[in-house]
């Protein structure tokens, strides 16, 4: 831990050199640059690595320090980060790495470059004082995970035999608004779609609206069909077939630490959430059911002023958020067969990325560590959920190799604006989230 101490600055400035390094997988901007860039901070701590092509797709770092342990953590990031788009609305530059009254701010440096090199230095910390670690450890740092990890299925499948593991650490984590670092046990899965109406060959003068179907009108009736404004149900046929309840410590867990409705709503500029719900229900609304979402819809003439005009197409992009059982295929075709029954077999429903829901059990001896570390590192008592509203790829972890996969190990904050503009972290938590993960690697050696 002194080590690490003594040596903070070279730590922030290890950070600011791959945060300056744009890897913006949805442009295809840095990305191999910045695995290669990766692979030697890895073996500059004393991991072995290697980028790692996958079909289709961005490279994965792939790397691995045997230090002849009886058990193995493996820790899961991504190097690609979100496009910083609209740029006029940072305050500082994008890709700078600049550090002004204690945080440093760039794209990607909570999500999740921080965790990269955090991660990394406290290993360099374990070797440069007692030169070996108390655990196994591998890492699997992919470049596609800000596009919903579309190819990264390839390497875990073609990989597996090498990425066995006792626990995983996932790649996000973060202090909530009173400073206790939140640690989850799963997240949501995806269905990602856009549906697609076309009408006429072109566009037309909206005289014509009176002879011609506007695809617009129709992309509208098809949305309508999917969804209950009311109860806010999905009407999807069998939508909810798979998805399953709340156990008892589940319950509990989620009775113990409640969202902070107050800080939030203030924070969201609302009154209240939506269908006025409080408390538990809550809770189990934002982590135990699936969404339908509309995240963008347009068709025709949108710029300023008028232009009278009949389109020929229309557009909307749709999410699913999955909880288990559910998966990303079965919505998908259930979507489809949907709007078919309902007249609207017509319109184009086409799949953009797709995710399965992931779950791991309360119970892995994996969380009592990080729950304790944490206790030791924060001074509080961490905040614990089943899983997280959000969505990845843990499920190829947790469901398709059998790992417990915990997230929450991390150097974000609730105001840190991951996919926003001035996204930053504090320099303190930085600091923190490496001692953190020295801790975690201490104490599941002994365990």
């Amino acid at each position: 831990m002194e080590y690490a101490r003594q040596h903070g600055s070279e730590f922030v400035e290890d950070l600011q050199r791959l945060v300056r390094q744009p890897s913006i997988a949805a442009q295809n901007k840095g990305v191999k640059e910045t695995a290669a860039m990766v692979k030697v901070m890895m073996e500059n701590v004393g991991v072995k690595a290697e980028v790692v092509p996958v079909e289709g797709g961005q490279p994965v770092v792939y790397g691995h320090l045997d230090a002849g342990r009886p058990r193995t953590l493996l820790f899961y990031d991504h190097y690609d980060v979100q496009p910083p788009e609209p740029l006029d609305e940072w305050s500082y530059p994008p890709f700078g790495g600049e550090v002004h009254d204690g945080s440093i701010y760039a794209r990607g440096v909570s999500d999740n470059k921080g965790n990269i090199v955090a991660r990394l230095k406290a290993i360099e910390a374990f070797m440069k004082t007692s030169g070996s670690l108390p655990v196994n450890v591998k890492f699997v740092i992919e470049g596609e995970e800000e596009i919903g990890s579309v190819n990264f299925h390839k390497f875990v499948e073609a990989e597996r035999a090498r990425l066995g593991s006792d626990a995983v650490i996932w790649e996000s984590g973060s202090r909530d608004v009173s400073g206790r670092p939140t640690i989850t046990f799963g997240n949501k899965g995806i269905c990602y779609i856009q549906l697609n109406c076309k009408g006429a060959n072109q566009d037309l003068h909206s005289s014509r609206a009176a002879i011609v179907e506007n695809p617009a009108w129709r992309l509208v009736q098809a949305l309508a069909t999917m969804k209950d404004l009311k109860t806010d149900r999905c009407l999807v046929e069998g939508f909810y077939d798979d998805v399953i309840p709340p156990g008892e410590k589940e319950i509990r867990m989620m009775r113990e630490n409640p969202v902070d409705e107050r800080e939030t709503l203030e924070q969201l500029g609302l009154d209240r959430f939506l269908l006025s719900l409080t408390g538990l229900e809550l809770s189990k609304k934002l982590l135990y059911q699936p969404t339908c979402t509309i995240c963008g819809i347009w068709s025709g003439y949108t710029g300023k002023g008028t232009k009278t005009v009949l389109p020929k197409e229309a557009h909307a992009k749709i999410d699913h958020r999955l909880v288990p059982d559910q998966t990303a295929q079965d919505i998908f075709e259930k979507v489809k067969r949907h709007l078919k029954k309902h007249g609207f077999g017509d319109v184009d429903v086409e799949l953009l990325s797709h995710e399965d829901p992931g779950q791991s059990s309360l119970d892995a001896p994996v969380v009592p560590v990080i729950l304790e570390t944490a206790r030791t590192t924060y001074g509080v008592e961490p905040v614990t959920n089943p899983r997280s509203a959000g969505s990845g790829p843990m499920y190829l972890f947790n469901r398709l190799l059998g790992i417990a996969t915990i997230s929450g190990v991390g150097v974000g904050y609730y105001k840190s604006g991951a996919h926003a503009p001035n996204e930053h972290i504090r320099l303190e938590d930085y600091h923190k989230g490496i001692e953190h993960v020295i801790r975690i690697m201490a104490e599941f050696g002994k365990s």
